[in-house]
């Protein structure tokens, strides 16, 4: 099966990065191939994450219900590096939640084919592996990318989710979740604020 899908990705890789109409001829093999060099090549666009790498003191704030005044804190920490040649971003947590010792891992990169970021979460708080997508905003501090949430506590499914991150200084930058579905202003449910550790 899996080399059933290397061969359909070959087969179908032209259509995706080369987009035909009926009166063009097909690309050539050498054509194809630098274009994949490209697409498979990380630039610009992935260096603007640079600046979440290194070690990292985490503050966490949690708003367990709709308009809570005073959020629930906890302290952790995590590492972020390259992996697979600057492609993606890999984070290490390690804090707390609800009392009990969690661990989560991230993943960020930029699709240089659909030109948007992309990430991927994972912890022991749970089953679920979050994906979200989007881009920076025109001053190249805020990127917030869209996702979909189940809720397990009160069993709703595919909630719009926003995760915002926003670049302070060279030695801060803060994360955000908000819950869309709740409408309004306040739609924040989590703030994490990333101090580099001296």
């Amino acid at each position: 099966m899996r080399h059933l899908s290397v061969v359909f990705f070959f087969v179908l890789l032209p259509a995706l990065i080369f987009p035909q109409d009926k009166n063009s001829s097909a690309p050539s093999m050498e054509e194809m191939m630098k274009k994949m060099a490209e697409l498979s090549t990380p630039g610009a666009m992935h260096k603007k994450l640079d600046f979440m790498t290194g070690s990292w003191n985490v503050k966490s704030s949690y708003w367990m219900m709709p308009g809570d005044q005073t959020p629930t804190t906890t302290s952790g920490s995590a590492e972020f590096k390259w992996m697979l040649g600057g492609r993606f971003l890999m984070e290490d947590y390690k804090g707390e939640f609800m009392g009990k010792p969690m661990t989560g891992m991230g993943i960020n990169g930029y699709d240089n084919l659909r030109k948007k970021y992309s990430g991927v979460w994972i912890d022991d708080m749970g089953t679920v592996i979050s994906t979200m997508d989007g881009n920076f905003d025109q001053s190249g501090k805020i990127l917030t990318l869209y996702g979909k949430w189940d809720e397990p506590t009160t069993g709703e499914f595919d909630k719009n989710v926003a995760y915002v991150t926003k670049l302070v200084n060279d030695d801060k930058f803060i994360f955000e979740i908000h819950d869309l579905s709740i409408g309004g202003k306040d739609t924040k449910i989590a703030e994490m604020e990333y101090t580099r550790k001296k």
